[in-house]
């Protein structure tokens, strides 16, 4: 059996490197530490909708990756049990964006964290919150 993982760092890179959905997205992680993580992505034409802006779903899939980066942080396996989204300012095909989750409150069970993704210029285009269940189960090295 492997040995627990016990940096926010170690367990964001195992996470990622099995997230085959978060390298579609082209997404980088900027920054990591226990209850936080900053990622960037840029948006691409296959993300655009029919009124030639992105998706909502992009947004949304940056916010949950952001969330679930930060929320295992901590080195016990966690899922989101709730999560919601208020998509602020509309974003077009070249546009870099960063997600930037931040734990709000952690229980022995329960955590609960704000994602908020700016554009460059820091134009907030998005709010998203989400809350996790933390399982027993740490990260473990393969």
């Amino acid at each position: 059996m492997g040995k627990r993982i016990i940096t926010a760092k170690g367990v964001i890179s195992a996470m990622f490197n099995n997230d085959s959905f978060s390298q579609w997205l082209g997404i980088e992680v900027l920054e990591t530490s226990e209850g936080y993580c900053k990622l960037k992505m840029q948006i691409r034409k296959e993300m655009l909708n029919g009124f030639l802006i992105a998706h909502g779903g992009i947004c949304y899939a940056l916010a949950d990756s952001a969330l679930a980066f930060a929320s295992n942080s901590h080195g016990r396996k966690s899922v989101s049990v709730e999560t919601s989204i208020s998509h602020l300012v509309a974003l077009k095909e070249g546009d870099n964006i960063f997600a930037e989750a931040i734990e709000k409150h952690k229980s022995n069970k329960i955590g609960v964290y704000e994602v908020v993704i700016r554009k460059n210029d820091e134009t907030i285009v998005a709010l998203f919150k989400g809350t996790v269940y933390r399982t027993s189960q740490e990260w473990m090295e393969e």
